[in-house]
């Protein structure tokens, strides 16, 4: 299937492009800064994807399912494999032991997606924190990656604080910054369809 792109404003004729699609790269892809939007983009992604008919799933590591259902329902009710493996929000003045067996546990689920469904595209939501909070090594992670990831698979990995391998690591690399909130600006709690 070929794909015309025309380039150029109304005032100038434009070019005619044809380009073929091709997933012979899957890329590496973060979203990470302070700014909200990382899940959301890639949300976008993962359904732009399935629009494409190609085979995607997702995987949360800190959500919740109790809490955090919108993007859940969302691509179950579209038939878009999505598991929410987290206990919640992680505040580190508290145990955080909880945390970290259930994102270890969902490291090691998402190794067998990995490694046994034929995926064009995976979302590992969140992901950013296991390093962060010490919970999975950085380059141990990469490593398994570049070794196992199939090569035409794309990989979303959102999160704060992407540590540098990271960022160096990933082919593609957006910074959310915020520049306001609701809820810094104005006091205004999350809202179920914008935040969840």
């Amino acid at each position: 299937m070929a794909i015309s792109l025309i380039i150029g404003t109304d005032e100038q004729k434009g070019t005619a492009i044809t380009m073929q699609p091709s997933l012979t790269h899957g890329l590496n892809i973060l979203y990470t800064g302070n700014g909200k939007g990382k899940t959301t983009a890639a949300m976008g992604l993962l359904f732009r994807a399935w629009g494409n008919n190609m085979s995607v799933a997702g995987i949360q590591f800190i959500k919740s399912p109790e809490i955090v259902k919108g993007e859940m329902i969302a691509c179950r009710r579209l038939g878009i494999p999505f598991e929410t493996l987290g206990k919640g929000f992680v505040f580190e003045k508290f145990d955080t032991t909880i945390h970290a067996e259930a994102a270890r546990s969902a490291w090691d689920f998402t190794r067998e997606v990995i490694l046994h469904r034929n995926l064009d595209m995976l979302l590992l939501d969140e992901i950013t924190y296991l390093f962060v909070y010490k919970w999975l090594d950085c380059n141990e992670f990469i490593q398994w990656i570049r070794e196992n990831k199939p090569p035409t698979m794309h990989l979303i990995l959102t999160g704060r604080n992407a540590p540098q391998e990271l960022i160096d690591f990933a082919d593609l690399v957006t910074e959310m910054k915020e520049i306001k909130h609701p809820y810094t600006t104005q006091r205004i709690p999350a809202q179920i369809g914008i935040e969840y």
